[in-house]
């Protein structure tokens, strides 16, 4: 973890483990903290939310379930569907996942990604029960649609519930930050009181499953270190603080001047959502200026920093990084096409080392920006699939934080759109690895490379949570890569890209490879030729047979007297 806000959360987990050795507080999950529960609490939380969705009516649901719609609408539209105009599993994953990503910067246990694999129903078959929940919820919505696929208002859905879900976890946080600072839900406090809750609640919220929820003495203790470190603690008690003021300015006409503000917990909870929801983005900020100082480090502009600059940052610098070797290239970080191995930008951004597990359900991540190019993309195809002129004609004229519009793309790059379209019979599919590959050369610095990984599970901070030794190389091997490393440039060529020919489509019902034609599969095709056949003939004689009937009766009626 390279950032201050992340440098800042390892911080509190120490502090915490201090605390944890004065023999009054276990460390980690404390006793009465821990929220990972029984399966039938799971389904009965998200039976809950689904519930709660379904029953919305025209209030405050039925409008989020508005924005929800409009939102997914451009990615729901350009995604393949299947005979019944559904979304199949696949593309119900994608969208969902892309959602949270794009609006929250949350990563959903169960919708993580794929690195690129064939079969990704494997992607539940996970330990911890909360994990399940998406897999859970959909078969709620299949179960209704008789497993025909789910429509745009049962995707819509599928969203609110699990973000209810969410909210309703997070009220255990709230909650104990009240007890916590010797308060009472069940009692209107002033605005003093709430900031305190609130602040406790965003120290809780980035501690995630290491938090304790019990501990008074110890949580007032780690409260005061973080102030005093100041650090990000201040940006965090401005977020809070805003989140605060915006809940006042809006329930301005409801307030008396005249008396002191208070605060209920419904209130509360409000705020604490707009603090949830919003947190991924506002702490995006910090993943935006380590991504601009990846950036310098890039001599050639192709969205690849030398190992050996990616290890040599200076004492004074703002970030230092310390990743492995073997982290990086286990979530495609580390590209070895070159003379000297470099570090891909966007595959590190978005790596689990930038994640904070906040939650049983969810991890809060640096939002990826090739999502939102591909949402623009999405808005103006409006199709699962375009033919490349006009795909040309769209991305020329698509910008980026790093990259301006009108641009100039290097001819072998309109040559390899042109590939893909003849390997899909004249058009490229937008959600599918080879495009991925494409756009990733075009927007280095947004979109990963899609590697394709063997184990999905490394793509996931909660795999890495117990493997500090892997994902931080020791400073005398940092500093030995440094030492040896010569001046020697990541590009082979100005032209020249790293490519695959494999395909996988995301968001496709089923594979779409090319079948190939053996011996076997022709005589399986004769068969069932002459089987078609034989049936056609039966049919035939069941059809004369019965229009010679026909017509004898027709006859025997044109003989009668009236």
């Amino acid at each position: 973890m390279a950032s201050p806000a992340f440098s800042f959360f390892l911080c509190l987990c120490l502090w915490c483990g201090d605390a944890s050795q004065s023999g009054n507080v276990r460390g980690g999950l404390s006793e009465g903290s821990d929220r990972t529960v029984a399966t039938e609490e799971v389904e009965a939380s998200l039976r809950d939310a689904f519930q709660e969705v379904l029953q919305g009516g025209e209030g405050a649901i039925a409008k989020h379930l508005e924005t929800i719609e409009s939102r997914i609408w451009n990615t729901y539209k350009a995604l393949p569907k299947n005979g019944l105009g559904r979304l199949g599993h696949r593309a119900v994953r994608y969208l969902v996942h892309n959602y949270f990503a794009r609006e929250h910067g949350w990563q959903i246990n169960g919708l993580e990604p794929h690195g690129n694999q064939e079969k990704v129903s494997s992607i539940h078959d996970v330990n911890i029960i909360q994990d399940k929940a998406p897999a859970l919820l959909e078969s709620l919505l299949e179960a209704q649609r008789g497993d025909r696929g789910l429509s745009l208002m049962d995707t819509v859905t599928m969203v609110a519930a699990l973000e209810r879900l969410v909210f309703d976890e997070s009220l255990v946080l709230l909650q104990a930050s009240y007890t916590l600072n010797d308060l009472s839900p069940s009692e209107a406090i002033n605005e003093s009181s709430v900031h305190e809750v609130l602040s406790s609640y965003l120290l809780l919220f980035e501690m995630g499953l290491k938090a304790n929820l019990v501990d008074s003495r110890t949580h007032r203790k780690l409260k005061m270190r973080a102030a005093e470190a100041g650090g990000n603690w201040p940006i965090l008690m401005d977020f809070q603080q805003d989140a605060v003021l915006n809940n006042d300015f809006t329930k301005r006409a409801q307030l008396n001047p005249f008396v002191d503000k208070q605060y209920t917990f419904q209130v509360s909870s409000e705020i604490m959502e707009g603090l949830a929801s919003g947190y991924g983005k506002w702490q995006n900020t910090e993943c935006t200026q380590m991504k601009e100082h990846l950036m310098t480090l890039d001599p050639d502009g192709k969205g690849r920093v030398p190992l050996s600059k990616f290890y040599s940052e200076p004492d004074n610098a703002d970030y230092h990084f310390s990743e492995s070797m073997e982290y990086l290239a286990k979530i495609g970080a580390l590209d070895n096409t070159r003379a000297e191995p470099s570090v891909r930008i966007a595959n590190y951004m978005t790596g689990p080392s930038n994640c904070i597990a906040s939650s049983s359900y969810y991890s809060v991540c640096c939002l990826n920006e090739c999502e939102v190019l591909m949402n623009e993309l999405e808005a103006k195809v409006g199709a699962p699939n375009m033919e490349p002129k006009g795909l040309l004609g769209i991305l020329i004229n698509s910008s980026s934080a790093s990259v301006d519009a009108p641009r100039q793309l290097p001819q072998v790059l309109t040559q390899k759109l042109h590939e893909i379209a003849s390997y899909h019979q004249g058009a490229v599919p937008l959600h599918g690895r080879l495009f991925a590959q494409w756009m990733h050369h075009a927007f280095p610095n947004e979109c990963p490379y899609p590697e394709i990984t063997a184990d999905s599970t490394v793509l996931t901070p909660s795999h890495w949570l117990d493997k500090k030794t892997i994902t931080s190389m020791p400073l005398e091997q940092r500093q030995k890569i440094v030492s040896e490393a010569g001046d020697v440039s990541t590009s082979g060529g100005s032209h020249e890209i790293t490519w695959s020919d494999e395909e996988v489509l995301h968001a496709a019902s089923s594979p779409t490879r090319p079948v190939a034609i053996t011996l076997g599969s022709l005589i399986r095709l004769a068969m069932q030729i002459a089987l078609l056949l034989g049936s056609f003939r039966v049919a035939l004689s069941s059809w004369r047979s019965a229009t010679g009937a026909i017509g004898k009766a027709d006859k025997h009626k044109s003989d009668l007297p009236f």
